[in-house]
């Protein structure tokens, strides 16, 4: 299967070139498109494969990268499972692309870039040594910002890809230095020498800080999540789905392969450390996305929320495994995983329905949407599904993945631990928290964009998306709906995963009466996804039969109720702002530093009242601001060597040639 896999990525790297080719006309957007969703059709087959059998992890070494190292590849149980999450989310986006991609004003800066990143992604999942590691790490990093500034006109767009390619550079230098360090002296740099060397306490430490950073800095862990809600808008929506939805993955695939297998034995303090980032992630991010107008925005800081819940189960599973538990740690780690495969689904599904909205009304403020679901209605069901999922509500996949989370929250007292003993409860009760603030945002969202009357001609002259788009929706609505009431079967998919990291699993699933799921005995808790269903199915059935039978059949027209407003203007709605001020004024004034300037005319003055709301993102003003201050600085003071002479070059570089002589001589 892994050869087949590296054949894929071969296909989708020389579409690339093809693309460039073609590109001029008409028909390549369907080519591109049609050609990736079959070629990552058969790498998802060949992907899912070692999940439902007992296939050995298979290798490849070719001749590529350093002459003395070679190119090592591998796809093992974990690998396979994150190239699953990678494919599935590339065949949705690019059946979804085949109708969105036609409205591309600029195919010419986006065609090469889709297949190369998704190379790049597959690559970098399936990568067994530090130099192709890194190297198809960057080649993802590349290629993804290729396609954030594919609309580089437009406000905004090339300060995020500045942003974003600086974060990048960042990621990939500390994860550098943490491949540098787990090979040693001897330069091991293949994953499988780094698995045999058992690297000290303090080494494996360090090699955990600077993953914890370098890969959290591409997944979007705060305080290094600032390129996200920039690039993710600027990229085309099925580019953003596929950014948000898969490469975040990929970076916390890049995190557990280092913290949970090359850096050796965990200590307790790695999970606090993990956990508490998790839970000021998860906090922070919900809390920034109920702030926002822009929808595309609003899903990209969800992203932020959704990476703290997925860290929140690593955290656990370390912490358990630290203090051997391998069922607990067992249940963390799967609940972990399932949260990545359902935050790709739901979250592709709402950027997809963002790009349908945008397609159809040349909007993203949801302050000029509004109605949508009289013109769009199909857009608007499936949007609806993509909002339950997020907001973890029953019987879809985010309640399943968020309920096993709590679940090993609620096994933490059995921690030796004081610290763990007081930290867990204390995450736990963040995580209860953005949960609670997600469902607000996404009523917030969805009644404000696709509920009440048009607020704009744009939103009144909207029109459903294509059938290719709705298709792709479909797909993914599907499948969030199927996780959430048949989760055993994906549960055991992670069993092989589990076993190879932790050293254990949770028990099957299948089995269980009702296709319940038991984390850990029947006595404890349990959840059946399909029995609420089918309550709620017939439930809303029977309902709906009494109200049609049983209701008079006299038909009764009055005005609805107007709130004391009987003009029924647009602009007496709830807007996006109204809806989050009791949010904002609870915690504008420590999260964001909100101001609000208000100002009412006199009697007799005709002039409208007005509010202004100022807020500050305080990560960006204490941390990256004067960072950036600095840079510019140090980079004015630099300037000044371009114009030096020539024998003034040559003495700085003998002084700088002395002085590395001395430090060599120092250090043997």
């Amino acid at each position: 299967m892994l050869t087949v896999i590296l054949a894929c990525a071969a296909a989708l790297l020389a579409l690339a070139a093809f693309a460039v080719v073609i590109v001029r006309y008409a028909a390549a957007t369907p080519i591109i498109y049609g050609m990736t969703m079959i070629v990552t059709a058969i790498s998802l087959a060949a992907a899912a494969t070692p999940l439902f059998g007992a296939e050995p992890a298979a290798m490849r070494t070719l001749p590529l990268g350093l002459p003395w190292l070679g190119a090592h590849f591998r796809l093992d149980a974990l690998s396979a499972f994150f190239l699953v999450v990678v494919d599935l989310g590339a065949l949705c986006a690019s059946l979804f692309a085949l109708g969105y991609g036609t409205h591309e004003q600029a195919p010419q800066r986006v065609l090469p870039f889709y297949p190369a990143f998704l190379a790049g992604m597959t690559l970098v999942v399936i990568a067994d040594d530090a130099f192709a590691f890194l190297f198809s790490w960057e080649f993802m990093s590349l290629s993804s910002w290729a396609l954030v500034m594919a609309h580089h006109r437009e406000p905004g767009n090339a300060r995020a890809g500045y942003v974003y390619l600086t974060m990048a550079s960042f990621g990939t230098l500390l994860l550098l230095l943490a491949f540098g360090l787990l090979a040693g002296p001897g330069g091991h740099y293949s994953f499988e020498q780094m698995r045999a060397a058992h690297p000290s306490a303090a080494l494996g430490a360090l090699a955990l800080v600077l993953s914890l950073i370098g890969a959290g800095s591409k997944a979007g862990v705060v305080p290094l999540h600032v390129w996200l809600p920039l690039a993710h808008p600027a990229a085309p929506s099925h580019v953003s789905a596929l950014m948000s939805g898969v490469m975040t993955k990929v970076a916390v695939y890049g995190f557990i392969r280092i913290a949970f297998e090359l850096a050796g034995a965990p200590a307790w303090w790695w999970s606090m450390l993990v956990l508490a980032l998790g839970g000021v992630t998860a906090v922070m991010g919900v809390l920034y996305a109920l702030m926002q107008h822009d929808l595309k925005r609003l899903l990209a800081y969800h992203t932020v929320e959704n990476i703290g819940i997925i860290f929140i189960g690593l955290g656990l599973a370390l912490a358990f495994k630290t203090y051997a538990m391998p069922f607990a740690a067992a249940l963390a780690f799967t609940a972990a995983l399932l949260h990545v495969f359902n935050h790709s689904l739901f979250k592709s599904l709402l950027f997809f329905g963002a790009g349908a909205v945008l397609t159809a009304t040349g909007e993203r403020d949801m302050e000029r949407l509004g109605g949508l679901i009289h013109r769009m209605p199909q857009t608007a069901f499936l949007v609806l599904v993509g909002c339950a999922a997020i907001s973890a509500l029953p019987p879809l996949n985010g309640f399943v993945s968020e309920w096993l989370t709590f679940q090993a929250i609620l096994l933490s007292p059995q921690l030796p631990t004081w610290g763990l003993k007081l930290l867990v409860p204390a995450i736990g009760a963040m995580l209860a928290l953005s949960a609670a603030l997600a469902a607000a945002c996404f009523v917030k969202a969805y009644g404000v964009t696709f509920l009440g009357r048009p607020r704009t001609g744009a939103a009144e002259a909207a029109k459903e998306t294509d059938r290719f788009s709705l298709v792709a929706m479909i797909a993914l609505s599907a499948f969030c709906l199927i996780v959430g009431i048949v989760p055993g079967v994906f549960i055991d998919a992670l069993a092989p995963v589990s076993s190879s990291l932790i050293g254990a699993h949770m028990p099957p699933q299948i089995g269980a009466q009702w296709l319940s799921i038991v984390p850990i005995a029947a006595s404890r808790s349990s959840y059946d996804g399909l029995l609420v269903f089918l309550f709620m199915v017939i439930s809303g059935a029977l309902a709906a039969t009494a109200i049609h039978r049983l209701a008079s059949d006299r038909l009764r027209r009055a005005p609805a109720w107007d709130c004391g407003y009987p003009d029924l203007s647009p602009v007496t709605q709830y807007t996006a702002a109204s809806f989050a001020q009791p949010i904002r004024r609870v915690f504008g004034s420590l999260v964001f530093r909100a101001r609000e300037y208000g100002e009412m005319p006199p009697p007799g003055d005709v002039r409208p009242a007005s509010l202004k709301v100022e807020i500050s993102d305080l990560i960006w003003d204490a941390v990256y601001a004067p960072i950036a201050s600095g840079i510019g600085v140090a980079a004015d003071r630099l300037n000044r060597l371009q114009f030096l002479t020539i024998r003034q070059f040559l003495s700085l570089v003998f002084g700088a040639l002395v002085i590395l002589l001395l430090v060599l001589a120092i250090w043997s």
